[in-house]
């Protein structure tokens, strides 16, 4: 049984690994130019690991990161155009550098009409596919190695009632724009198909030495909404003294990353650094779910998967 920390939604990802030391582990960190994704790269880099951080170009990285103390490798990653991931992954495999820690934190949000890119939904492409196509293409190499830890930030918006995914879960017939299109809905959708991949993943790495888990960081104010009108725009702002900062933010997916306490846990769901009863969420237990996703991206993806 997992004992709980007492850590709090104010604790940071500074406070979460104090007195770690990291010295000799690579960890890729995916949307790394703002938000939580900088923070973590920071906090992973000052602890010793070497970091391999991403963004949509090496120059927004390097600006993103310029300044802090570590080895922090920058690369470019397009998360909706499948050719950028896998030239990413073949980069770090090129590199000899096999992750033994992968936090799939980057994420956008959409708040306009449906946006297709090569026929796919944007949220679910940038949130969710180009994650499973990278995430696949780093596994032989993290496989081999037999250790890692696989962190995807996920949201509460996976489980939500009402402000969640459609009331199907997964709309399969709907990935591609075919039906109704509602930008909270498709968010959740994405999210849940985050949490979904998570449990899927640890269920096919039962066995061996790697780890997947997902992550909920909290109520945090960030750019996500950049594209937003101006009017939710200004009402994020009105509201961001109630909402976590960065630091804050990035406390948990850290947490999983990195900490001691749960290095053989897999399969779980966090939220303020400690694993939640999910048994009650709605969708997020549906394996059948979660195996039917899988099937889904894997033709989605096509020629894109090792």
């Amino acid at each position: 049984m997992h004992k709980l920390n007492t850590y709090t939604k104010h604790a940071t990802a500074d406070d979460v690994t104090e007195g770690l030391d990291l010295s000799g582990k690579v960890a890729l960190v995916t949307g790394c130019t703002n938000g939580i994704g900088t923070e973590t790269m920071r906090v992973l880099a000052r602890r010793g690991a070497h970091v391999l951080a991403t963004g949509r170009t090496v120059a927004k990285v390097e600006s993103a990161s310029h300044g802090m103390q570590g080895h922090i490798t920058p690369l470019a990653l397009e998360l909706t155009d499948l050719d950028s991931v896998n030239h990413c992954a073949s980069t770090v495999n090129a590199m000899d550098l096999s992750p033994d820690i992968v936090i799939l934190n980057a994420g956008r949000d959409h708040f306009g009409d449906l946006e297709l890119v090569s026929g796919i939904e944007v949220v679910f492409f940038a949130n969710f596919l180009g994650h499973f196509v990278l995430m696949n293409n780093l596994l032989p190499s993290m496989l081999q190695k037999n250790r890692g830890r696989i962190v995807h930030v996920a949201s509460n918006s996976a489980y939500k009632e009402r402000k969640g995914p459609p009331t199907v879960g997964i709309d399969f017939d709907n990935l591609r724009g075919e039906g109704h299109y509602n930008a909270p809905a498709a968010y959740g959708r994405s999210k849940l198909a985050n949490a979904l991949f998570a449990f899927e993943l640890a269920d096919r790495l039962a066995g061996t030495g790697l780890t997947s888990n997902a992550i909920h960081p909290g109520s945090v104010f960030s750019n996500i909404a950049h594209a937003a009108s101006d009017e939710i725009s200004q009402s994020i702002k009105d509201y961001s003294p109630n909402l976590l900062t960065t630091a804050q933010g990035a406390a948990t997916q850290v947490y999983v990353a990195t900490s001691p306490d749960i290095g053989e846990l897999s399969g779980a769901f966090f939220e303020v650094c400690n694993p939640i009863e999910t048994t009650h969420l709605n969708f997020i237990n549906d394996r059948a779910m979660g195996k039917k996703l899988w099937q889904v991206a894997v033709e989605m993806a096509k020629n894109h998967l090792v």
